[in-house]
């Protein structure tokens, strides 16, 4: 299977001064999908500005034709699903059906205290994730969902007509743990994971990549367990995490062979990050173009 090849876009620039222009270039560079981030604010950036993910991709995909869009990843942390809902079916039908909304349990950055709440526990977020995820499935596949849930409810939820892909636009689940991998092998079209993040500051590239192998393997045996063909899912790697850093980007040449590897253990799509100065997603440009451009085509 061909390598897909996406960017992430951080929603840090104002439309009209660089934002814009970052989302139509992503699709002249062939991208297959450009995602954002879905937070309120993130680490560094979060004395600067930052825009919220559904009205900037509401935006982009006005001013885009071809390439896919989604938010990687939305969490529990500030949303509910009922809302949730009503704004992807929008965004899905604005878009023409080009979007993906990639989901996980959330952490506990910024966004987990700023609606007034105690930071919820490991547990916690798995058991709100869990019936998130599953009450999100069906007010996007059903025209009235009414249901009562522990963290969750909806009233007769109405979403009429429903998504533009159907039977739902595909749901990437971020996931590492048993809970996580689960609802990945049950309700996910994708799975994804940024590596084992006790290995980001001391481990080497070897060891993180062999974590990696053994993630895609318990995804496998979850899958097996509960009925699912492995093969259905997509393997979506989001870069910057690992030991490598901002390694693989410094030629064409060092991320085919980056690439490679992590093709060859079963990914079928690399998330990079789209240029940002003075940062740890800092890039030279016409590198990063040229690795959007022709590594692709090497990776075959």
């Amino acid at each position: 299977m061909s390598l897909r090849l996406s960017t992430v876009i951080l929603p840090h620039r104002r439309w009209h001064e660089g934002g814009r222009s970052a989302w139509t270039r992503a699709e002249e560079l062939g991208f297959h999908t450009a995602y954002t981030y879905d937070h309120l604010s993130w680490r560094t950036f979060r004395d600067g500005p930052w825009f919220g993910a559904v009205p900037t991709l509401t935006a982009a995909a006005s001013v885009t034709d071809r390439i896919r869009l989604g938010t990687l990843v939305t969490s529990p942390n500030f949303r509910h699903p009922v809302t949730l809902a009503k704004e992807l079916i929008s965004l899905d039908d604005v878009s023409g059906g080009r979007v993906t909304l990639g989901i996980g349990a959330g952490g506990t950055g910024f966004d987990a205290t700023a609606l007034g709440q105690e930071p919820w526990t490991p547990r916690e977020r798995a058991d709100r994730f869990a019936e998130f995820v599953a009450l999100l499935d069906r007010l996007l596949t059903e025209d009235s969902v009414t249901s009562e849930g522990e963290f969750y409810s909806a009233g007769e939820a109405r979403n009429i007509p429903g998504c533009v892909q159907r039977p739902r636009l595909p749901f990437a689940v971020a996931a590492t743990g048993p809970r996580g991998l689960k609802l990945a092998a049950r309700h996910g079209q994708a799975w994804v994971t940024t590596g084992d993040p006790k290995l980001y500051e001391t481990g080497t590239p070897e060891q993180s990549f062999e974590a990696l192998r053994g993630q895609l393997g318990k995804l496998a045996d979850t899958c097996a367990a509960t009925g699912r063909d492995a093969s259905e899912l997509g393997k979506v790697l989001l870069t910057g995490f690992t030991p490598d850093r901002s390694r693989p980007l410094e030629s064409l040449d060092a991320f085919v062979d980056f690439a490679g590897r992590y093709q060859e253990l079963g990914f079928t799509e690399l998330v990079i990050h789209w240029p940002v100065p003075d940062s740890v997603f800092a890039t030279e440009e016409k590198v990063f173009e040229r690795i959007a451009m022709e590594a692709p085509a090497q990776l075959g």
